[in-house]
């Protein structure tokens, strides 16, 4: 599988890196496009996460609308934008396609791929309530960075984790995960 993954400058890099380590851990995964939007980069350094490097991430420049993802012919077959900003869903939604990340994503929309946004921000405006539901009208899946407290979490990261677990599966990646009711007999 070809997956792109899309960081923007919300809140919630751990997710990021998150949600490359599990692509990576998949057999299923043999390509991942990387794109960083510059905001990003800053909050990325500001939580002190550190994202993954691996012989099957390529990175793409944000600015570089000639990558192969910011066509159809490509094949591309899932884009995870995570964490995504409301600025960034809220350029989606508009069909406004001024950096990779956001030309990339129409793409998906226009080619009927699966487009997963892990929206980090709370509480919502109409505005937001109003792009989400554009974009899940368009074929996009919001996903809100809400994790799952019946997994009865003994990290942060472990807890996260139920997010970002979520998002693979929402791109067609197989995992094992916990489920509402697993520890019931």
């Amino acid at each position: 599988m070809k997956i792109i993954v899309a960081v923007t400058g919300a809140s919630g890099a751990l997710y990021a890196r998150q949600t490359l380590e599990c692509l990576l851990a998949s057999h299923q995964v043999e390509t991942i496009a990387l794109i960083v939007s510059r905001s990003a980069e800053e909050v990325l350094r500001h939580e002190g996460i550190e994202l993954p490097c691996d012989g099957r991430i390529r990175r793409f420049d944000n600015d570089d609308m000639t990558a192969s993802v910011a066509s159809g012919s490509a094949e591309w077959e899932a884009m995870i934008v995570v964490p995504a900003s409301m600025g960034t869903v809220a350029r989606i939604a508009a069909g406004v396609s001024h950096s990779l990340i956001e030309r990339a994503a129409d793409v998906m929309l226009k080619e009927r791929r699966r487009l997963i946004l892990v929206v980090r921000e709370t509480p919502y405006s109409l505005i937001h309530l109003r792009n989400m539901t554009a974009l899940t009208e368009a074929g996009g899946i919001i996903l809100p960075a809400s994790p799952s407290f019946y997994i009865k979490a003994d990290s942060i990261d472990e807890l996260c984790m139920s997010v970002t677990l979520r998002a693979a599966a929402m791109a067609g990646i197989a995992i094992e995960r916990k489920r509402w009711g697993d520890d019931r007999e």
